[in-house]
């Protein structure tokens, strides 16, 4: 396979934090509804994911952040779930497979996306 894009997104937890609170709303247009039900280091990552995942699609304009969800599997791994618009970015690239890393520490929530095609 080979590397279709790579994105990287770092999001300050406090500064996360300060944003939802003064846009009550952006939670409802950024997370489905079971995002929404995380803790705020998960959703900081999650927000990092899809900026990360948006960047290694080539940033278009147009792509809706509720076309993307971070799941886990039952061994705990995370991955996405695509649909709509980031489905169909990815399918114009040739993106066969997305690999995503989360990590929050010391402040910061982290994500690494790579988009493979075949």
């Amino acid at each position: 396979m080979a590397v279709v894009g790579v994105g990287i997104d770092v999001v300050e937890l406090d500064r996360f934090d300060r944003a939802v609170a003064r846009t009550p709303r952006f939670a409802e247009k950024v997370f489905t509804p079971a995002e929404r039900r995380l803790g705020r280091h998960s959703m900081a990552a999650r927000w990092a994911a899809k900026e990360a995942l948006a960047k290694a699609l080539g940033a278009p304009a147009g792509l809706s952040w509720q076309d993307a969800e971070v799941v886990r599997d039952p061994s705990g791994q995370p991955h996405f779930e695509i649909w709509g618009t980031v489905a169909a970015r990815a399918a114009e690239l040739g993106v066969a497979t997305l690999h995503v890393s989360l990590s929050h520490d010391a402040g910061v929530a982290s994500a690494v996306v790579i988009a493979e095609g075949s």
